[in-house]
């Protein structure tokens, strides 16, 4: 079995690898970085989403292992969120943001190529997606809007539509339609949306290496760099070691478990950072935790998966 898993990596570290060479050295451009990231968020990660949820049977999203991952993600992030109020003393905003960060994992960029490359499909993926856009994401807005004491009616626009105006999110649902009605696109759409797909995975992971150029963390003095390790440590090992406890005790089958430890392990996800400027909050810290936990993850993922594989 290991010669199944850890060369499964292979592709995806060589690519993210490539993407951070792109990066590092400008290869494409001043502004390159940005329309590689504008094209996977606004079309090529779509197009997979669409294509995959389209194509695969409406059974295979009631994955037992989903409860696991959940019941990981909610002891975890209750953990962080304690940690930061009352070890750490940060206020609402602060212990927030620190709280989600522990739990909250990069399903896109990473988890999907993670998903189609070790798991062979990312219909797991898409259901944590899912839960994280439509119960995480706007539960972490609610609380800084409640810290941002100031009228917020244009944000709370923008987290109830956030959903739709969410491409993966939108392209996801319209798959499941698509799928649940029986209505198939026509094929001169069909074929290029195909094609789109084909590319969706492989520029993701480019993208994802362009985002490690940014450099070493900024903010490392005192008890932030403690606040960063912790962070980083629920988030890569704390969330897939209770995940796989809850996945056995519930006895899940291999599979099932397999995908709920490996996403678990993924590293923290970008929408934090991004949710944090939105609110003009010093986003250096959670830019840490993103840049941190990615770099860590590309062995400590590689080493979860063969665990669980080995010895599970």
């Amino acid at each position: 079995m290991t010669g199944g898993v850890l060369p499964a990596f292979a592709p995806i570290w060589a690519l993210t690898g490539l993407g951070w060479l792109l990066g590092r050295f400008r290869l494409l451009g001043e502004h390159g970085n940005e329309a590689l990231t504008k094209f996977v968020f606004l079309v090529a990660m779509p197009a997979v989403l669409f294509t995959t949820m389209q194509d695969t049977p409406l059974t295979a999203l009631a994955n037992p292992g989903v409860i696991a991952f959940l019941t990981g993600t909610i002891v975890v992030g209750a953990t962080g969120f304690a940690l930061g109020k009352w070890v750490f003393r940060r206020k609402l905003s602060e212990w927030a943001v620190s709280g989600m960060a522990s739990c909250y994992a990069n399903a896109g960029n990473l988890g999907i190529p993670v998903s189609m490359q070790v798991l062979g499909d990312s219909a797991f993926i898409v259901v944590l997606l899912l839960v994280q856009t439509l119960v995480l994401m706007p539960s972490l807005l609610a609380l800084l809007e409640n810290d941002a004491r100031e009228p917020g009616r244009a944000r709370w626009k923008t987290l109830v539509l956030l959903p739709v105006r969410t491409p993966v999110i939108a392209a996801s649902l319209l798959g499941v339609l698509f799928r649940a009605s029986g209505l198939h696109l026509p094929q001169p759409v069909a074929q290029p949306l195909h094609l789109l797909a084909s590319a969706g995975v492989g520029t993701a992971l480019l993208v994802l290496g362009m985002s490690l150029t940014a450099g070493g963390p900024r903010e490392g003095a005192g008890t932030r760099r403690t606040e960063l390790v912790t962070v980083v440590g629920l988030k890569l090992f704390a969330q897939p070691a209770i995940t796989l406890g809850i996945g056995l005790l519930l006895g899940l089958p291999h599979q099932a478990l397999m995908a709920a430890v490996v996403c678990a392990a993924l590293p923290t996800a970008q929408n934090i950072f991004i949710a944090t400027s939105q609110y003009s909050l010093d986003s250096r810290f959670v830019r840490d935790c993103v840049l941190v936990s990615t770099l860590v993850s590309m062995g400590s993922l590689s080493l979860v998966s063969w665990l669980v594989t080995e010895f599970v």
